[in-house]
Order: C-alpha cells, then sequence, then structure tokens
C-alpha cells in the first residue's frame, strides 16, 4: 500500500488478516449477521472483468412465514469514477460516462437486479467546489426528458427494472433554477416522479449552496413494482430526522446516493482526514435499525482534477482537487445486519437480494415504531423551532 488512500476496504483486510473463528466472531461483531454471497453469472463475471469493475453479490434473508411469501428483490449499487479529464466538453464527458455505466447496469441484469442506483450527480465530475458557473451548469438536464433520463428510461424498459437516476436537474417549468434531484424510473421506462436533496453542507469545498438551495418537495416515496423505495441524498444521511420521515411515509429501501472525500488535499498534511468516512459505516446503517428498513448508501470513486485552482476558505492553499472518492457501497438492513462493502478505489456493482419481509419482522421484534412517541417529539420540536425557545435546563440552587 503505497498511501492510505490507496487502501481498498476494511472487509477485505479483515479477511485477510483473520482467519477461521476469529474472522467470523469480528464479522459478527462488526457487521451483525453473516449474509451468504450471491453467484455472479458467468456472463456478469465476463462484463465486469472486460470493463475492470469489480460485482459482488449478497443475500439478505427473513423467517419464513406462513402466511405471507416471501418479498424478495435485488437491489444494486453502482459506484465508479468518471472517464474523461474535466477540460473535455461536456457533451463528450456525459456520452463516456453513459457508456460506462451501460456496462455496469448489463452486468447488475444479468445478476437479476430489480432495483439498480448510482451515486450521487453520477452524469457529471462533482464540480461545485470549484464555484465555477460554466461548463458545470451546463451539466444540468431536465428530470422529465433530459438525455440521462431518456438514456436510462430505455434501458429500464428493455429490461423492466427500476432505475434512481441523481442528477443536477434544471428546472425548466420554473425559472429554470437548479436543483440537486433524484428521479425515479419505473420498470416501464416511465418517470414516476423526483426527490430532492433536503440539506446542503456548507463546508469547505462542499459549499453546494452556490448552485442550489434545500428540496421543498418533503420526502416523497414511490411505490414501484419491487417495493416502495425513497431516496435520502448525501447530506441528509447525517439528518436522522430525515431517514425518519422517508421511513414514517412507508419506504422499505432508503437509497443513499453521494460524493464524499477521504481528504482535502493539503501540501502542508496530505494524510489529513475528514469526519465524512468514519461515519460512513455508521449512518446508514443506523437509520435502517431505526426505522425498520433497508438502506442502501452509494459513493463515487476515483480523483477529480478541475482546470483553476481553488481554495476552501479554511487557510489551505490554492488546489485543482476535491480529494479521493471512497466508494464502499453496502447494504443496510433493519436487522442490524449489513454486507460487506465494495472498494473503496474500484469501479464496481453490488448486487444484494433482500427478503422485504424482515422490514415487518424486524417491527415487531424490536417494537421502535411502537414506542416512538411521535406525539412527544412533535410537541417538543415545535416548540424547539421557536426562535425564543428556552432549553430545558435544571441546575442547583
Amino acid at each position: 500500500m503505497s498511501s492510505p488512500f490507496d487502501f481498498d476496504s476494511v472487509d477485505a483486510a479483515l479477511k485477510e488478516a483473520l482467519k477461521g473463528p476469529a474472522y467470523e466472531e469480528v464479522h459478527r461483531i462488526l457487521y451483525g449477521r453473516s449474509h451468504p454471497e450471491l453467484q455472479i453469472p458467468k456472463d456478469a463475471l465476463e462484463i465486469a472483468t472486460k470493463n475492470n469493475f469489480d460485482i459482488r453479490g449478497y443475500e439478505i434473508t427473513a423467517e419464513p412465514e406462513q402466511l405471507r411469501a416471501p418479498r424478495k428483490v435485488k437491489v444494486a449499487a453502482i459506484q465508479f469514477s468518471i472517464v474523461l479529464p474535466t477540460n473535455a466538453p461536456v457533451e463528450e464527458q456525459r456520452k463516456a460516462i453513459h457508456q460506462k455505466v451501460a456496462h455496469m447496469i448489463d452486468a447488475a441484469v444479468l445478476s437479476g437486479a430489480n432495483i439498480i442506483c448510482m451515486h450521487e450527480l453520477w452524469t457529471m465530475p462533482f464540480a461545485f467546489c470549484t464555484r465555477e458557473r460554466l461548463p458545470w451548469t451546463e451539466f444540468a438536464e431536465s428530470a422529465e426528458h433530459g438525455p440521462s433520463t431518456k438514456f436510462l428510461s430505455q434501458i429500464a424498459a428493455k429490461y423492466g427494472v427500476v432505475i434512481v437516476s441523481s442528477i443536477l436537474e434544471r428546472d425548466e417549468s420554473k425559472d429554470d433554477v437548479l436543483w440537486n434531484a433524484a428521479v425515479v424510473i419505473s420498470n416501464s421506462g416511465k418517470v414516476i416522479g423526483k426527490s430532492r436533496k433536503n440539506h446542503i453542507p456548507r463546508i469547505g469545498d462542499f459549499s453546494e449552496s452556490t448552485y442550489y438551495m434545500e428540496s421543498t418537495l418533503g420526502h416523497p416515496v414511490f411505490d414501484t413494482a419491487f417495493g416502495k423505495i425513497a431516496i435520502n441524498v448525501c447530506y441528509g444521511r447525517h439528518h436522522p430526522q430525515n431517514w425518519m420521515m422517508y421511513a414514517l411515509n412507508g419506504a422499505e429501501i432508503i437509497f443513499n446516493p453521494c460524493a464524499e472525500v477521504v481528504e482535502n488535499l493539503s501540501p502542508e498534511d496530505p494524510t489529513k482526514l475528514l469526519l465524512s468516512e468514519p461515519m460512513w459505516a455508521i449512518e446508514a446503517r443506523s437509520a435502517a435499525i431505526a426505522n425498520h428498513c433497508f438502506t442502501v448508501p452509494i459513493n463515487r470513486v476515483g480523483r477529480e482534477s478541475f482546470p483553476n485552482e481553488f481554495t476552501s476558505g479554511d487557510g489551505r492553499t490554492a488546489h485543482k482537487e476535491i480529494g479521493q472518492f471512497y466508494g464502499s457501497a453496502y447494504v443496510a438492513a433493519p436487522d442490524g445486519s449489513r454486507t460487506p462493502g465494495l472498494s473503496r478505489t474500484k469501479d464496481g456493482v453490488l448486487v444484494v437480494e433482500i427478503d422485504l419481509n424482515l422490514c415487518r419482522q424486524t417491527k415487531d421484534h424490536l417494537c421502535f415504531r411502537m414506542t416512538q412517541r411521535l406525539d412527544l417529539y412533535a410537541k417538543s420540536i415545535t416548540a424547539a423551532a421557536d426562535p425564543n425557545y428556552k432549553p430545558d435546563i435544571h441546575r442547583e440552587k
């Protein structure tokens, strides 16, 4: 390992370092119950090898029931790096990404995927660190009939799959305003609807409100042929209430497309880490537990260098890269278990067969929803939202 940023994954390191009962016990403590690997078809493996990406599969089971048949669904998380340099023409960059993703979707479909989701803003470089308008805003497109939606709609209809597509949206019906949106395309190829990013970061290079603001759409849930799904875009995963509202609206699977880096490049301290990656394995899994649902966090990989230097507002020297995106897509289950993650450094497809019956089984077992006390917190949060709110703190007299 030439640098800490070449480290492939915690899962691979554990498997290499520990053997037999020791590995099994560490795995149980870190990940919950073990999930068997899915056999990936030969054709899918050949596509992955030819196009230089990993493909892995797991199965998350539920207990058999007498009155309900299993509700098995295969979800696919796709992570990858951009294809062309960021100074290439916009249309060429987008087409190259489309071509790469087409191969990855083919492999996912051959592995039986029913619902497919890519990382945040998969059609473009994550250029918001630059704070420049052109050419980056030219990647924006209509959620309903933009080039990426048309491209994926054809694939969805051809294969009978649902696809979640996170894009930079240009709302042509309302003053051409930009949004960070996720389009949900049905297995018929039609657009069911869209969700938008509810929480916008204002941290260093992730000062995205330069381009778009918080969603006004609330917490929509989409009733697809394969289950009720929602999309909690990136930074929203730091907010437990965000996950909760999607679950309260009926989501059984919450996808979390992200763009997260290991570090900000710094000549003074090139190994300086941000807090994001240590949170990665915790937040989506905690949300799955608390809300009796499945969660699917997905992150891009690689480095992206931009033509002009930019600063982060934190005293560091100007730079052209935001940092290394660390991939690591995984699926978390409502019983607290999770799959191993994809690589931190490589393109990859993760296919996981889940049984949605586990949502209700866990709800009955843990009773978190029954003991949630929404009435109590509704009153408390309403009071706390008042600018004149005074915290209820008691001190010794």
